[in-house]
């Protein structure tokens, strides 16, 4: 199999690691006359489309959020990776407190997996960087290696997050494998901050 047209002048790949490839669009051809104004003011801004394209080799998993898939090409399984009623029930209430999709897919085989288009920056991060693993924000998490340990954690302070108005428990990501977080940011603009001795 071969897919054509991926890249051309108005498309390339942008970014490479781990199962994951990110493919960003430099002018949106898709306008028609009643958004061609608001597409022209999004190309002159840096607005643009992005897709990640993950290749399944037959020995990887790729789990992804529920809803995020567009297309695959080639022997591509997909199940909900629910191991039992208990394993059911208890993922049902992770996705209940942390307001992501409790049951995420999980996609197996030789092929390719492409995502949903999005607006979004998509930051890929390699896990075995995070040593204590990382904590994401309801709706940043989009797609991970099938070796990716996803949690449930509550937060320390339950004062910080009623006063930020965020939920009381959020998505953990840890262990080996990439994961592929959107945000409303670019990478270049994110702050990093390391704690040394922090309690």
């Amino acid at each position: 199999m071969e897919i054509k047209q991926l890249q051309n002048e108005h498309r390339k790949i942008t970014e490479n690691m781990g199962s994951f490839s990110i493919v960003e669009s430099s002018r949106d051809l898709s306008v028609s006359a009643f958004n061609a104004t608001s597409q022209y003011f999004m190309e002159k801004m840096g607005v643009r489309r992005r897709q990640v394209i993950a290749t399944l080799k037959g020995d990887n998993t790729i789990v992804i959020q529920a809803g995020a898939m567009q297309w695959t090409l080639g022997n591509v399984n997909a199940t909900t990776g629910v191991k039992g009623a208990g394993d059911f029930f208890g993922k049902m209430i992770k996705g209940a407190v942390t307001k992501e999709s409790g049951v995420k897919p999980e996609y197996t085989g030789k092929g390719y997996l492409v995502l949903e288009p999005t607006y979004k920056y998509l930051i890929l991060q390699d896990l075995e960087n995070w040593s204590s693993g990382m904590t994401v924000e309801d709706g940043m998490f989009l797609a991970c290696e099938g070796t990716v340990n996803r949690n449930v954690v509550a937060r320390k302070n339950i004062s910080s997050a009623l006063a930020g108005g965020e939920g009381l428990f959020s998505l953990s990501l840890s262990g080996k494998g990439i994961a592929c977080l959107e945000s409303n940011v670019p990478y270049e603009e994110l702050v990093e901050i390391e704690l040394n001795n922090a309690v």
